[in-house]
């Protein structure tokens, strides 16, 4: 009998700290952003496209960016997708209001 090996390709979420000091932030989204985490971490997106297709209201943007709702409208979180290596960088989060006050282009996570 042959031996298969089951590969599970996931995307690595940069960084979780991150995810969760926003958790810490902004409570009431909390349960969201984990729900996100949990969805995006197992997905197996080959390009934007793929993405789209599952996030139709995902906002593609400049250097492999994409901004997603969080809780409807509520909230939107700017992240960095490299598909090839499986990456995805989480660059700010927080309410709608705060997102039109940004350039989610050049953004970038507080340290």
């Amino acid at each position: 009998m042959a031996n298969f090996i089951l590969y599970l390709f996931v995307f690595n979420i940069i960084t979780r700290k991150t995810l969760l000091a926003y958790c810490k932030k902004y409570p009431e989204a909390a349960n969201a952003l984990q729900e996100w985490y949990h969805e995006l971490v197992l997905c197996n997106f080959k390009n934007f496209n793929e993405l789209k297709r599952d996030y139709p209201k995902a906002s593609i943007v400049a250097d492999d960016r994409v901004v997603l709702n969080i809780m409807g409208n509520k909230y939107r979180l700017v992240i960095r997708i490299v598909f090839d290596f499986k990456a995805i960088q989480i660059k700010w989060f927080g309410t709608h209001a705060e997102h039109d006050k940004i350039d989610v282009n050049i953004i970038q996570n507080k340290k």
